[in-house]
């Protein structure tokens, strides 16, 4: 395994956990508002998931339908089609060498072009963001044994199921 699967794999590992642990919460505590981010859990999550579908449809010259479930099964099977999506797209940029390659966001006014490698990196690296103001948020609702969500936790869980 190299790199790119082990950031890509903890990085759908720990999104889709912090989604199922969402799952029981009512939606007051979805909807709850704090002082950070897009405000809510349910809109955080939404975001996230948004740009990995977006993004990674356009990276793979892909159309791409805006979703709009924002009920928590909705979103885990939006965040299943997306994290495949970004997978692929981002296995075959490797298998290719095409970090510096470029591609055409044409939702920008006007287009620019962007390099497959920071797009994938921009990716990753938002939705870890966005998962420390979900982390928060959870605290502050009051659940309890919240993952730390770091890469060696990952592994552990990984190398604990095989």
């Amino acid at each position: 395994m190299d790199l790119l699967d082990r950031l890509l794999k903890h990085d759908a590992w720990t999104t889709r956990l912090l989604l199922d642990r969402c799952a029981s919460l009512p939606d007051e505590s979805l909807d709850r508002e704090f002082d950070i981010g897009h405000c809510t859990l349910r809109a955080t999550f939404d975001h996230v998931i948004l740009n990995m579908e977006i993004w990674s449809a356009l990276m793979a010259g892909e159309n791409c339908e805006r979703q709009t479930d924002r009920t928590i099964p909705g979103m885990i099977l939006r965040f299943e089609v997306a994290e495949k999506r970004l997978e692929s797209m981002a296995r075959r940029v490797a298998d290719e060498n095409g970090w510096n390659h470029l591609w055409e966001d044409h939702l920008e006014d006007p287009p620019r072009e962007k390099s497959y490698g920071t797009g994938i990196a921009h990716l990753i690296t938002h939705s870890m963001h966005h998962r420390a103001q979900i982390l928060y948020m959870l605290r502050l609702s009051g659940v309890q044994s919240l993952p730390e969500g770091d890469v060696f936790s990952w592994e552990n869980a990984e190398t604990t199921h095989e």
